[in-house]
């Protein structure tokens, strides 16, 4: 059995105690369904994790994770709830990260055309390095054209923001967010915009969305009224909503990326990789992690860089105004000088990670540690990570819940591999052979890029947040044209 420390290495000389994991899962099917109404109803997700922490007295225990019964046939896990132990699910050869991208379920295949997609296959399968691989290569053949083409896709967004809050003294940034996402996302893929014969072009947003929902459905819940909150239960956490429901919806998107990305699939098959194979692991792709993903990030910038205040935006400002200025332009180069820029985004990540969780199942017995003892997980446990309580964690962040804009500027820089929104450290890059997101570093240069428009655009905004199944509801209250320009 091997120990991990929070920095890969073996324990520091204090040794600490062996304990036994605290926590029960309770009596078949009516503790998984205890614990389901406590995490989504009763408690709520954080006060889920908060409570059980206290009583254990650990930041590792065991509980069951939704959906549990029927969805899922086992939803017992151990759960890891600081920076020390939760690095051990990027370990893969310790953990396998077969069918769990999702949880303790899977979604059926015929959400994605029958096959088992990227994100769902362990790396010791041979399709897994195959496909990474590829979309890895095609990401790094685009480097030239991610800068020019987002400021093409954010110059519309804030022309639309604008407009919006011209009319109606307010703007809804999600809405209009997404539809840059995935104008972005569609170009980048396919070198061409939506086409306009196709529903992509004006319905892709919305039928990315009904998708989304089908798979997330049993993590979620819609906020409901209390008094709907058991007929909420039984239709979305007790059996899987049925994929024939947005088949007409999946089947648009799958013909629009044929059909555009006719080339990259020509490139996947000189890969030896099946065509049909590749189109469904590009709409996967596309829809899951590159407009799912911004779904979430791009209104979580948004609402933390508003909130922060305008004292943040004109140091932000400042920096962003004079190392363009310098640089003759916004490139590469001049967006890696900008030190408060680029933590103000890790610390976003940091803070509301996109993805919130993280599992994997043990191959061995392991032994992991927290700050305070060592604990012993058997072969085939399911370990669940909940980011953003090991990425708050206060044994290495100073005020944790505390959005922190310089806080990774300097010195600060040190605390970059604790952050671990790509299921990996931000310190780290990408494999063919590992799990950490492929886009990872084009997430953040993009995140950078939208602060870098904005700001050469604007002073200050500020906005009224909300909350959604996944993610934060962004209304734009104001926005104060910038007083200096470049």
């Amino acid at each position: 059995m091997t120990t991990f420390t929070s920095n890969g290495s073996h324990p520091p000389n204090k040794e600490l105690p062996l304990k036994l994991i605290p926590g029960s899962y309770g009596f078949s099917f009516f503790g998984p369904l205890k614990d389901r109404l406590d995490y989504f109803y009763f408690q709520g997700q954080d006060d889920f994790f908060h409570n059980r922490m206290r009583k254990f007295h650990s930041t590792i225990f065991r509980t069951n994770m939704p959906p549990g019964p029927f969805i899922s046939s086992d939803s017992k896990v151990v759960v890891l709830l600081d920076a020390v132990s939760f690095p051990i699910l990027f370990d893969n050869s310790k953990v396998e990260k077969r069918n769990v991208l999702d949880g303790t379920y899977m979604p059926s295949t015929a959400l994605t055309g029958g096959y088992r997609v990227c994100a769902f296959l362990d790396p010791s399968e041979p399709n897994h390095g195959a496909l990474k691989s590829f979309f890895l290569s095609f990401l790094a053949s685009k480097k030239q054209i991610f800068i020019p083409l987002f400021r093409n896709c954010l110059s519309e967004l804030f022309t639309n923001l604008e407009d919006q809050l011209s009319r109606k003294k307010e703007a809804q940034f999600n809405s209009l967010s997404d539809n840059m996402s995935l104008r972005f996302m569609f170009e980048l893929l396919c070198d061409e915009k939506p086409p306009s014969d196709t529903k992509l072009s004006s319905d892709g947003a919305a039928l990315f969305d009904k998708w989304l929902f089908i798979q997330l459905a049993p993590l979620t819940t819609l906020g409901l009224p209390k008094f709907f909150s058991l007929f909420e239960d039984l239709l979305l956490h007790t059996v899987p909503l049925p994929s024939f429901l947005v088949k007409p919806a999946y089947n648009k998107l799958y013909k629009a990326f044929y059909t555009s990305a006719a080339s990259l699939l020509d490139e996947a098959e000189r890969w030896g990789i099946n065509r049909e194979e590749a189109c469904h692991n590009l709409v996967f792709i596309a829809g899951f992690n590159a407009y799912g993903g911004m779904k979430v990030l791009f209104p979580t910038l948004i609402k933390w860089v508003g909130l922060a205040g305008e004292v943040l935006h004109r140091q932000l400002a400042d920096e962003i105004r004079t190392v363009v200025k310098e640089e003759g332009g916004v490139t590469l180069a001049s967006l890696e000088k900008m030190s408060l820029t680029k933590s103000v985004v890790y610390e976003a990540l940091r803070i509301e990670p996109p993805v919130p969780f993280q599992y994997g199942k043990a191959k061995d017995d392991l032994v992991v540690q927290n700050h305070d003892a060592k604990f012993v997980i058997k072969k085939g446990e399911m370990i669940f990570g909940y980011q953003p309580f090991a990425t708050k964690d206060p044994m290495v962040f100073e005020k944790p819940e505390e959005f922190v804009g310089h806080r990774f500027v300097g010195k600060g820089q040190r605390l970059l591999k604790y952050v671990y929104w790509s299921n990996g450290r931000e310190t780290e890059s990408p494999s063919w052979d590992d799990k950490q997101c492929p886009g990872k570093d084009l997430v953040v240069l993009v995140s950078r890029l939208m602060l870098v428009e904005l700001f050469l655009r604007y002073d200050t905004f500020t906005v009224e947040v909300g909350k959604l199944p996944f993610g934060s509801s962004v209304t734009i209250k104001s926005l104060t044209k910038a007083t200096t320009t470049v």
